[in-house]
């Protein structure tokens, strides 16, 4: 079987005009990875919406229920970045469930990616930046209740901590976070990850990498995860509005084979999902995007799962 991809048809809300948050992305890359032949069209798996208590694991009933039903105040919804609509709520619902697929396919077959996925900001009781319901953390839990997995570890190398991830999984060993983020850098009020890796503005990719090689070897040795779910955020890139790092997209390239060949190598399954990317070049962005499938294609195929 080929490397399994999970993709959202319906991921595509329009925003208003100028708007930062470049929804069309998702469903470029799908048609990027296509031309591109990186996939075939029956390796696209196309996730379904979980039962509301799965998302409850997470989240509050009550935010949960005022977010679905639109009577989030006002200040709640400009925290969160998005305006509401009844198509962004399945949206948002569906896309948790393509992360819990990501998930258990990776299971089932060593590696799997999603074409969305990586709303680490996002907090039991609140959205923010962009952030709704924490997919990270609630496909952690619904593996935990199935009894898929015990132990996960989150490595989050999107440009911005995983603050949500980080809140919702403080004290609890069953889930190790780990955050790899620009020092300075939205959020302005940083959470305490099981390990944070706070890089200085402008760092480029050979220090990158050797920062995120001097870290990922020794926590899969001590963790020994059952899963590792992975925020390939893109972010870093040097053309990111709103990173402050440095990387090209050769480096960001890098940075998915030495993720991804240390944990399959190593016999750790991988769930990949996106991560943030902001660029008005909306080519490029996808670009980037498509990089953590191109270089989970290799693997699939170099490690032969």
């Amino acid at each position: 079987m080929n490397l399994p991809i999970i993709y959202h048809p319906d991921y595509v809300t329009p925003l208003p005009e100028g708007h930062r948050f470049p929804m069309p992305k998702f469903r470029q890359l799908y048609e990027l990875l296509l031309s591109d032949g990186v996939a075939l069209t029956e390796q696209f798996h196309i996730p379904s919406r979980p039962p509301q208590e799965w998302i409850e694991l997470v989240h509050t009933p009550d935010y949960v229920q005022a977010y679905c039903k639109g009577t989030l105040d006002a200040k709640a919804q400009r925290r969160i970045g998005l305006p509401w609509s009844p198509a962004l709520v399945n949206r948002t619902c569906v896309a948790v469930g393509g992360t819990i697929l990501t998930c258990q396919m990776a299971l089932n077959h060593g590696l799997a990616c999603n074409t969305a996925g990586g709303t680490h900001h996002a907090f039991p009781n609140y959205g923010s930046g962009f952030c709704i319901f924490n997919d990270l953390a609630i496909a952690s839990r619904v593996l935990q209740k199935l009894g898929f997995v015990w132990k996960v570890l989150i490595v989050d190398l999107d440009v911005h901590q995983g603050d949500g991830t980080a809140f919702i999984f403080q004290d609890d060993n069953s889930v190790f976070t780990f955050s790899m983020h620009c020092e300075v850098n939205f959020p302005s009020t940083k959470q305490k990850s099981d390990l944070d890796v706070p890089l200085p503005v402008g760092m480029e990719d050979d220090a990158y990498l050797q920062t995120l090689a001097s870290f990922l070897p020794d926590l899969l040795s001590s963790v020994k995860p059952d899963l590792v779910l992975y925020d390939a955020g893109v972010d870093p890139h040097v053309g990111d509005c709103l990173g402050k790092l440095a990387l090209t997209d050769t480096g960001i390239f890098r940075r998915e084979m030495q993720v991804l060949s240390t944990c399959v190598s190593s016999g750790y399954p991988v769930a990949c999902v996106i991560g943030g990317g902001y660029a008005d070049d909306l080519k490029s962005l996808v670009w980037r995007h498509s990089l953590v499938h191109r270089a989970a294609s290799f693997v699939y195929r170099q490690c032969r799962l």
